[in-house]
């Protein structure tokens, strides 16, 4: 960011070194962009941090994928309360899934990312893109791009339409509308999946991302699944920046890709889920985030190739960060957002961004993680 560019929040005494650590991070941050970050530890706000150009702690940015943990929580609640069953067949509450072979398909291996179904040929509007009851009833019919159960691969911007049309099927609501319902309003997160028009103002576009020297940018092949699974096989191909940035995404806040909101949001939602606050016990018990937050697909993702990259739903988040617990779970954003709750550290966790990366995941994220999760260590140390 630009010399002169403040760190504005606080911490919790014993978090002082990710204050240091944030600083650093939005320091080398291109001029005009932003950042925030929040962390909650054992149901108590101990970081809430921003930084950049007209950013403050309730500045709202598109926060693209973050949708999944959303509305994956939906799912999870659902599972746990027995509205919905992980071995069942998803043809069972939606009938027209059963298509081009697709009939044998469960709920879980459909959360795990294997049903082939990452796509359409020639790509989807970005009409179709910003609504999930459309992306659902041209996906029942597609012929699926491998066969069903045996490979995985990031449904990048379709997974949520997918769960969300057996939501629908099962119990009459859409996620987003349990999702508000069961979770936001309740807690009053700063994270939406459907922004009301009177919060427009809050909202921060999202700037391009400034290409890192060395580093081109090489689109993949229009006829890669890498392609297919982010609709750059459309014409023309999505543009992330200008899809987040269209008003009629964040209104309809698609499940997969549409989510709105902060850090403290992020972080307080992944609080609500699987820490004690406020007398309130945890939205998901010990069994539920066992199952949906440990890694259900060993293997390489055949669209991104992450290696064993998903519980149910879920990003499986001690994958990618080694020194979270094995049940920690979460979900980033394409932007470079991440958000998680580790049970094992007591943390949850929440990271916004601004301006786009060209890097993957926000690598930041690690070195921000890292120092979250050693400073909650030492205060739960010296808790005895």
């Amino acid at each position: 960011m630009a010399a002169g560019d403040t760190v504005g929040g606080s911490v919790a005494p014993g978090f002082e070194r990710v204050r240091e650590e944030f600083a650093a991070v939005v320091a080398e941050e291109p001029a005009g962009g932003g950042a925030q970050l929040a962390v909650h530890l054992d149901g108590r706000r101990v970081v809430d941090l921003w930084a950049g150009e007209g950013v403050s702690g309730e500045s709202l940015f598109a926060l693209y994928s973050s949708a999944k943990g959303a509305a994956h929580l939906v799912v999870a609640l659902l599972v746990q309360e027995g509205v919905l069953a992980l071995d069942e067949e998803v043809s069972r509450h939606w009938p027209e899934f059963a298509a081009e072979g697709k009939g044998g398909l469960t709920l879980r291996q459909l959360l795990e990312h294997r049903s082939g179904l990452i796509g359409v040929e020639g790509g989807f509007t970005p009409e179709e893109l910003a609504d999930d009851r459309r992306l659902a009833e041209r996906l029942a019919a597609q012929k699926p791009y491998w066969e069903p159960g045996t490979a995985y691969g990031y449904h990048a911007f379709v997974i949520g339409a997918l769960t969300g049309e057996v939501v629908r099927r099962r119990t009459g609501r859409t996620i987003q509308e349990l999702f508000e319902e069961r979770i936001r309003a309740p807690f009053g997160l700063d994270f939406f999946l459907g922004l009301p028009q009177q919060l427009e103002a809050r909202y921060l576009p999202i700037l391009p991302a400034v290409p890192v020297p060395g580093r081109p940018a090489a689109p993949p092949a229009p006829d890669s699944l890498m392609a297919v699974a982010f609709n750059l096989n459309a014409t023309p191909p999505t543009d992330l920046v200008e899809f987040a940035n269209r008003r009629s995404v964040r209104a309809q806040g698609p499940a997969s890709t549409g989510s709105v909101g902060n850090a403290r949001g992020l972080a307080a939602m992944y609080a609500a889920a699987a820490q004690e606050s406020d007398g309130r016990a945890p939205l998901l018990t010990p069994a539920t985030i066992a199952e949906f937050g440990r890694v259900s697909t060993r293997g390489t993702d055949v669209v991104t190739a992450e290696e064993d990259h998903f519980g149910l739903g879920f990003e499986a988040q001690s994958v990618r960060f080694p020194f979270l617990g094995p049940e920690a779970f979460g979900h980033s954003g394409a932007s470079g957002a991440q958000s998680f709750a580790d049970p094992r550290s007591g943390v949850a966790y929440g990271y916004t961004r601004r301006r786009f990366t060209s890097l993957p995941l926000g690598p930041e994220n690690h070195r921000l993680a890292e120092a979250v999760v050693r400073a909650a260590e030492a205060v739960r140390g010296a808790a005895g």
